[in-house]
């Protein structure tokens, strides 16, 4: 009997979860939903809203598909799983009610804390509220994040020593009028320093078991300057964070978090990416997302040496057996973007010159996300993050450079991209 898999999503993201489940021995056939053209040379792309729940599970069933793979958090918040489930079918990631951790920041940070996580001191904040978000942005102590409870794409945070910026941060997203409803509702928190890097482990309701450490670039430009974005690159594993660290956070964070989402009535089966800021007191958690980072996700795939397919279809069956394996390289993944971006590029539908130039070096993978094809079936920029070059070698350093040589083969009209892409984890 053949394995299908249907894929949902249309970003690097899930370019690099299908490149990795095509090496699987374990998979025959996949399916992409809608997919992008680099996910087309994968298996066939078919018109889907990924945030449709009965239409994602009515395609898995007429696709007769053995695993449904969620990636973005959109589908997961809005309850996809659940109606592929409801189906009679498997899917990997959390249930609606689990994926709420991700869905609103103000239910994570009291997940946090009832579950004793050390967490930054925060404050949560309605409309009508404005007032006391205010009082509350004065017992800061002069870091200042101002966050929307709900989904923003990523671009719902401000982190600003400026109590001037905070306080604008707060009224723009009360009012509605930066985030709509995802922001009015927000959250305050005490800014904290130290090296940020994520975690990412897979879960099955009972047990989380660690995969890989990444660490992203989300400012716009280089040394971290300009606004945030969704991440303009990211390296694999984290240099200084060993075993000891690893375990430390799984033991004091993740396990703690599973248990309290159970004790809630959510268990959590999928990936569980935790982003913690390694502070002068500790290790902290800035938040939870419920999926693969993009672009994190297109540094850690390429570095599995077990069975992507194996270890997805155990966590949707609720029984992790299969030993995560890694292999002994680094991955850099350079993201380049479309001029204008962010906040949005200033024109679509240039072509894409060199990704296949760039595609042809040793250890090198083009992940694709804004992209489209046009009339004549050229690859062209359809969005702000448009392609990720990801590169692995024996060390970040081998990796990077590989990256960066590909990248330079890959050219449109105002493309750009930072060019210290795993700095920090060069000796």
């Amino acid at each position: 009997m053949s394995t299908r898999v249907l894929v949902v999503g249309a970003g690097g993201r899930e370019h690099a979860l299908a490149w990795g489940l095509a090496r699987s021995p374990l998979v025959d056939d996949i399916v992409c939903a809608p997919g992008n053209p680099g996910m087309a040379t994968i298996g066939e792309c078919l018109p889907v809203a990924p945030t449709d729940p009965a239409a994602v599970a009515d395609l898995a069933t007429k696709l007769d598909a053995d695993l449904v793979v969620v990636g973005p958090e959109d589908p997961l918040v809005a309850g996809v799983v659940d109606a592929v489930a409801a189906s009679g079918r498997k899917a990997f990631g959390p249930s609606a009610a689990a994926a709420r951790l991700e869905g609103s920041k103000a239910w994570m940070k009291d997940v946090l804390i009832e579950a004793g996580v050390p967490t930054a001191r925060y404050g949560t904040f309605g409309s009508g509220q404005e007032p006391e978000a205010l009082d509350f942005l004065q017992t800061l102590p002069g870091l200042y994040v101002v966050k929307t409870d709900g989904l923003a794409a990523g671009k719902g945070v401000v982190v600003t020593e400026s109590i001037a910026e905070a306080r604008d941060a707060v009224r723009a997203y009360l009012s509605g009028v930066a985030f709509g409803d995802a922001g009015r509702t927000c959250v305050i928190e005490e800014g904290l320093t130290g090296p940020e890097v994520s975690l990412f482990a897979l879960c099955d309701g009972r047990r989380a078991r660690a995969v890989a450490t990444a660490q992203d670039h989300k400012r716009a430009f280089d040394g971290d300057a300009g606004p945030n974005t969704g991440g303009m690159g990211a390296y694999s594993p984290v240099p200084f964070v060993d075993a000891g660290v690893v375990d430390e956070l799984m033991e004091r964070a993740l396990v703690p978090t599973l248990a309290e989402l159970d004790r809630r009535g959510a268990p959590f089966r999928g990936t569980l990416f935790c982003g913690i800021m390694l502070t002068p007191d500790g290790a902290k958690v800035l938040e939870y997302n419920v999926r693969f980072g993009d672009p994190e996700c297109q540094v850690v795939v390429p570095r599995l040496a077990s069975d992507l397919f194996a270890h997805l279809s155990e966590s949707a069956s609720g029984d992790l057996t299969t030993p995560v394996e890694l292999s002994d390289i680094a991955c850099v993944g350079v993201v380049l973007a479309s001029e204008g971006y962010p906040p949005a590029p200033e024109r679509r539908g240039d072509v894409i010159a060199g990704i296949d130039r760039g595609g042809a070096h040793e250890g090198v993978v083009v992940f694709q996300s804004g992209t489209a094809t046009d009339d004549r079936g050229d690859v062209v920029t359809n969005g702000g993050r448009v392609l990720t070059v990801t590169a692995v070698g024996a060390d970040v350093s081998e990796a990077r450079d590989r990256a960066y040589a590909a990248a330079a083969e890959i050219s449109w009209p105002g493309v750009h991209y930072r060019r210290d892409i795993g700095a920090q984890a060069l000796p």
